[in-house]
Formats: structure tokens, sequence, C-alpha cells
């Protein structure tokens, strides 16, 4: 073999195992002085396509819940207050959604079991107001098992520890308002917010998923032309 094809080979050798040590460590795209970021030690398993985490049914069981409620929302009030009003009924204690870019899928899950646990909380101001709601019943549900099956794709669960009882006391007293509307309005906006969070969060795993897919595929159509 001439010299020149002995460098092909060796230089394709040395791509295709670059290629693996990407595809066996987490992408490092979190700040590195953040914790949420996850914990580094430890491999994900590879995944086929039904065991991703963004195909799952629940995804389309709670967002199927939490899209009606524009309609809800326009009905109760006769169109009289425009939805995009819910915008000036702010909630400081609603969780961040998870970036689209720049964050480990690790780190998006934490922020995604975390921000359920919060939104778990603010649903009660949203039943107090509207106790017969089939979509809060319905968002409890799902919720549920969605941060279980969440759970299950993460690699450390136990860095998020739920919320202490007096956590969940503040959360709902901070919504307190003497005034009927404006506890009305903050409740609808709880459940817009949610619905944009669990769009959001959908979104960015399904990216991450799918990056992680194409490095799995290019790998193995490099192995096949060796």
């Amino acid at each position: 073999m001439s010299p020149p094809l002995n460098a092909f080979w060796l230089s394709a050798v040395m791509l295709c195992a670059l290629l693996l040590c990407a595809l066996g460590a987490p992408v490092e795209d979190a700040p590195t002085d953040s914790p949420a970021a996850g914990d580094p030690s430890g491999e994900e398993q590879e995944e086929g396509p039904s065991d991703l985490l963004s195909t799952s049914v629940v995804w389309d069981l709670i967002l199927g819940a939490t899209r009606r409620h524009q309609k809800e929302f326009e009905d109760e009030f006769h169109n009289q207050v425009k939805y995009e009003f819910l915008e000036n009924y702010k909630v400081s204690s609603l969780p961040a959604r998870c970036p689209y870019s720049n964050f480990t899928k690790e780190a998006c899950l934490q922020m995604m079991v975390q921000g359920l646990q919060i939104y778990t909380v603010l649903l009660r101001q949203v039943e107090k107001e509207y106790p017969n709601s089939l979509i809060c019943a319905e968002v409890r549900t799902y919720s549920g098992q969605l941060i279980d099956l969440i759970q299950r794709k993460m690699r450390n669960p136990g860095q998020v520890t739920a919320l202490t009882s007096s956590q969940e006391v503040q959360l709902v007293n901070d919504l307190d308002n003497p005034n009927t509307f404006q506890r009305k309005m903050t409740a609808h906006n709880i459940l817009r917010q949610l619905h944009y969070f669990l769009l959001k969060g959908k979104r960015a795993i399904t990216k991450r998923e799918k990056i992680r897919g194409t490095m799995a595929n290019d790998s193995l159509g490099i192995f096949q032309i060796l």
C-alpha cells in the first residue's frame, strides 16, 4: 500500500475515533460555572426513535390541554379583553424556559422538572379562581406523568429536589390580591405561560435529540466506508 493511501486510512480512523468520543460525552455548551449544566460524569445511552423523550404522547396530551386555554379565555370575556393583555399581569415566580441553544440536554431536563414543580403549585391559584377547570385537572395529571418521564431520562435526577412546604406556601401567597379581576388575570396568565413553557421545552429537547441522532448516523456512515 502506497504512503498516501496509508495516510488516508489513518486519517479516517482518527476521525472516526473523534466522533465516537463526541458521542460518548455530554456536549459542554452550558456555562462552566453553572451546576445546572448537569453532572459531566456518566454516559448517556443511545436511544431509538421510540425512546426519544420529544416523541412521547404525553407532550401531545398536556399541550392539547393548555392549547385550549386561549379559546376558553376569549369565550369568558367575549373578546372584550385581548389574550395578549395577560402580559400585563406579571408573575415573578414563573420559572425560566429551557433555552433553545447554549445549554446541555441534562441542564434542560433539570429546568423542565424544576419548572413543572413550580407550575404545579401555581395551578392552585388557577383552581381557586376556576375550581371546575378541566384544563387544570388534565394538566395536573399529565404534568406528573411528564415529570416522571423526564426524570427517567436524566443522568442525575436527584439533583432536582422537591419544593419544601414553606416554599409552596410562599409561591401561593405571592399571588394573593384583593382585586377579583386581577386575580383572574393572574390565573389566566399562569396557564398561558405554562403553555409556552412546555412548547419551548419540547422544541429545545427535540433539537438536542436530533443533534445526537445526527452524530450517531455520521459515525455509522464512516464505519461503513471503512
